[in-house]
């Protein structure tokens, strides 16, 4: 598995129409993954925190769609979390999308997805 950096890349959900493409911006380290969209009114995309297991909303500022990844970047749980919430660990996770609420539907996240990272 290749290791990313934090940045920007462009986020590929492989689903069983055309493919969909995605800003994507990547959060590795500790720093970016503890702010996450922390402050945020508002996302042009998704965010990639990696690694991650469970995710929380606490002092956030939007409702958001949260997607649990497997080492192969196949999608094994979808959630909408508002603001304040802690959301449950799940085992297999290694890696969490986070999008604005109603966004992950549009793109085709759903549980068997299979998305793919292209970092810049």
């Amino acid at each position: 598995m290749r290791r990313w950096r934090d940045g920007r890349g462009t986020l590929v959900i492989h689903g069983s129409e055309e493919p969909a493409i995605v800003p994507l911006e990547i959060a590795t380290s500790y720093r970016a993954r503890a702010k996450g969209l922390l402050g945020r009114d508002a996302l042009d995309g998704a965010i990639l925190l990696s690694p991650a297991g469970s995710i929380h909303t606490f002092r956030m500022r939007m409702s958001i769609d949260v997607a649990y990844l497997d080492r192969r970047l196949t999608v094994i749980a979808v959630r909408t979390m508002p603001p304040g919430r802690l959301g449950l660990p799940r085992l297999r996770s290694r890696h969490v999308l986070e999008a604005e609420a109603g966004a992950m539907a549009g793109w085709g996240v759903e549980v068997g997805a299979r998305v793919s990272v292209e970092a810049e």
